[in-house]
């Protein structure tokens, strides 16, 4: 896990070779739907595992069939909150609910529109009340200009004050994660990889293409 010196509380793991294979091949513009979900759910399993070393934990004392020896727990592990922006999260999601199997999950519906505007639109909000000892997990795996993940944290802040509030993505562009800790700095941040910038249409170069797109078909222009 790498931190990020351009931001607070931003991290990466493009120290990980495993991920960034997995990365790499969700780049591929020859992976297809079924291998780019399912490298979405491992990415997102082996993200919530690095996610995991940044979390509080308690010293327990657990009796083996021998002995009595020392244990650890991780507290904050039975306070999860995941937060799933449609639909490209969906893959991420159960990727991370593998490791944070207590976790409560809503449900945000929040597409962005075209360039230069790239207005939002949100349908539909479906958050669990949120409580003080709780870690929020914001998952959208591309974190391009920020607009969609900007109105998500607006709307899940009025659902409580977690203990920590994180957003998890695949990739980012340095635009995109400089809006969002202008709009609600108390934010972290971890992906996979923060690439180089933002093209004209809001898309992020090098990137992967649109993640819904990839992962469920190209839908049907009218």
């Amino acid at each position: 896990m790498k931190r990020d010196e351009r931001w607070k509380g931003v991290y990466s793991f493009e120290d990980s070779p495993f991920i960034m294979e997995i990365l790499t091949e969700l780049r591929d513009e020859k992976t297809g739907p079924i291998a780019f979900r399912k490298g979405l759910v491992r990415l997102g399993r082996y993200m919530a595992y690095e996610l995991t070393k940044t979390m509080d934990v308690e010293k327990v004392r657990v009796k083996t069939p021998l002995e009595e020896t020392k244990g650890m727990i991780i507290k904050d592990r039975r306070n999860v909150v995941i937060i799933t922006v449609l639909r490209a999260a969906i893959p991420l999601m159960e990727g991370l609910i593998k490791v944070l199997e207590h976790a409560r999950v809503g449900i945000v519906s929040a597409s962005r529109g075209k360039a230069p505007k790239f207005e939002i639109e949100m349908k539909y909000v479906k958050v669990p009340q949120v409580k003080a000892e709780d870690t929020v997990i914001v998952a959208d795996p591309m974190i391009a200009t920020g607009s969609t993940l900007i109105r998500v944290l607006d709307e899940v802040k009025r659902y409580g004050k977690p203990k920590r509030l994180v957003v998890l993505g695949v990739l980012a562009a340095p635009e995109g994660i400089s809006r969002i800790k202008e709009a609600h700095p108390d934010v972290e941040i971890f992906v996979a990889a923060i690439d180089r910038e933002l093209n004209e249409k809001g898309y992020i170069l090098p990137g992967l293409g649109d993640a819904g797109d990839r992962a469920f078909g190209e839908p049907v222009r009218p």
